[in-house]
């Protein structure tokens, strides 16, 4: 057999392999969490959306929240002022929330852009819209970091009138208070709370790491698939440190309540988010339930 039929049949193989995937999650939700790197290299956001698209081409039910971190960071810079963090969180005065603010719809615009010249619908909609994401002013520790929003509540209809009228939804974080404030919220934190409320049966984080290794100076301990007991006795080891702690508490969170896979992967790798749902071995990290059934990611 010459080279090149043996690199069809290859691709034929790939095809085959992920059929099984296609039929299990054929009209479920997935949430997928973009952000870091990945949303700074245009080439890599144009892959990332494709995968996307993809998704929903093959009977996925995509919804979209993104960060913009570096982006505020940049414009924070840009008009004069200095961004400022407390524990991990942006310090968000009234200046730096309206920068934020701008950012944010900035970047949710592209991301619409990007999924209409694929020929698929997008809307792109902040927390505000439709009283998706009610919010609490959020402490540090007890400090006061300003306009950076604890959520309290979430209404999903409008993200699912959108799926329903065949939109691909893009959420930007930022949400309202009781007295109609905006405030800025931690991407991770809307995606959890989002997939929770629509009943997602996936959740997927983009991240600027591979997923979760037992020991994280050696990349060979990079743990394919864990359940929630299996990911809390990390924790309690003090395996898990730095800004994976508080990622990997969301997981768990979103799994026990009830969405059936989260998966960590890194974004910076092109088709990243492919290879990890529609291939026997994922190649980022599963966090599953404790009765999940282990689905071929040996």
């Amino acid at each position: 057999m010459d080279n090149r039929l043996e690199k069809y049949l290859e691709k034929a193989n790939v095809l085959i392999e992920a059929l099984p995937y296609i039929q299990r999650f054929n009209k479920k939700i997935i949430v997928v969490k973009y952000g870091g790197s990945a949303m700074a290299d245009e080439e890599l956001k144009k892959k990332v959306i494709s995968d996307v698209v993809l998704l929903k081409l093959v009977g996925f039910k995509p919804i979209i929240v993104h960060g913009g971190g570096k982006e505020i960071s940049r414009w924070v810079e840009k008009v004069g002022m200095k961004p400022q963090f407390i524990n991990g969180l942006r310090v968000t005065d009234s200046e730096t929330m309206e920068v934020a603010e701008m950012v944010l719809n900035k970047v949710n615009k592209e991301l619409v852009s990007h999924v209409q010249s694929l020929g698929v619908n997008g809307a792109g909609i902040s927390g505000k819209d439709g009283g998706l994401l009610k919010v609490k002013k959020r402490y540090s520790n007890g400090e006061d970091i300003g306009f950076v929003g604890e959520i309290t509540d979430v209404n999903p209809q409008i993200l699912l009138d959108l799926i329903e009228r065949d939109f691909i939804p893009i959420i930007c974080p930022i949400g309202m208070d009781d007295e109609f404030n905006t405030y800025n919220i931690n991407a991770d934190d809307a995606a959890c709370a989002i997939a929770k409320a629509v009943g997602a049966e996936k959740l997927a984080f983009l991240t600027d790491i591979e997923g979760v290794y037992r020991d994280k100076d050696d990349p060979s301990t990079l743990i394919s698939e864990i359940t929630v007991s299996e990911a809390k006795d990390l924790i309690n080891s003090g395996y898990i440190g730095g800004g994976m702690l508080p990622k990997l508490g969301n997981c768990i969170d979103a799994v026990e309540q009830g969405v059936a896979r989260v998966h960590i992967l890194d974004g910076r790798i092109p088709h990243f988010l492919l290879l990890e749902i529609f291939t026997n071995k994922g190649i980022g990290t599963a966090i599953i339930g404790d009765q999940e059934r282990r689905f071929d990611h040996e």
